[in-house]
């Protein structure tokens, strides 16, 4: 099985902001997705980002640390959250992607995810399902 990211992108947004009605009904369709991968054995994890105006862009120029507050990606798209998931292949990947668009109604990239580190070797154990 490999890993991969499902990233949820988000731009600028004329659309007035979500009813409380609405925020629920797209927590339980979110909840619900959760819930099928996790019974597929897909879930690894996932999570919502905050807005890129809580973000902050760390760089070393020269010999300096330098922190500026934003995103740094350019242009009015950001990342706004997303799944490592556990898939057989892409063509299975794409399938849960299909199924976070229609929870959220929200574009998704999906990428092969390799991890590195402590990562790599918690994503190796087998988890008790």
């Amino acid at each position: 099985m490999s890993h991969y990211l499902l990233s949820v992108h988000a731009g600028p947004d004329d659309r007035p902001p979500p009813t409380p009605e609405e925020m629920e009904a797209l927590m339980a369709r979110i909840i619900a997705l959760e819930a099928e991968m996790d019974a597929a054995g897909a879930f690894v994890f996932g999570g919502r980002l905050h807005g890129p105006d809580a973000s902050a862009v760390v760089r070393r120029e020269g010999g300096d640390v330098t922190t500026t507050d934003g995103s740094a990606a350019p242009g009015d798209v950001h990342m706004a959250g997303l799944y490592i998931i556990e898939a057989a292949d892409r063509s299975e990947a794409l399938g849960w992607a299909a199924n976070v668009v229609d929870a959220i109604g929200a574009p998704i990239e999906v990428r092969p995810f390799a991890a590195t580190g402590r990562a790599a070797d918690q994503m190796t154990q087998t988890p008790e399902r």
